[in-house]
């Protein structure tokens, strides 16, 4: 095991801290794209990410929902706020102008 991982977390070696960090990052997303109005699809994959990671935090880390489901959580939670981030850059520059 490397310094400070859990493999037990899926295939790519995600930690505790960095799901924990990711889960926050992604309801925090949702809060602030729903406030925001921005489009349906980018609430719906913020809205699925963080449903997907409530679902899971109950769970043993080790578990095989949670290993089967991390490696695609991770990848989707990710996608979804970078997809927000952008729409917010926009939006934003649109507002400013």
């Amino acid at each position: 095991m490397s310094k400070g991982r859990n493999r037990d977390w899926g295939n790519e070696g995600e930690t505790p801290l960095e799901l924990s960090h990711l889960r926050r990052e992604t309801r925090t997303a949702l809060e602030l794209a729903v406030t925001a109005l921005a489009p349906f699809d980018v609430i719906d994959r913020l809205a699925a990410a963080a449903g997907l990671f409530e679902a899971i935090r109950e769970l043993p880390p080790n578990s095989p929902p949670v290993v089967a489901l991390v490696p695609r959580l991770m990848k989707r939670a990710n996608s979804a706020v970078q997809e927000w981030q952008r729409w917010y850059r926009v939006h934003l520059a649109k507002v400013k102008a």
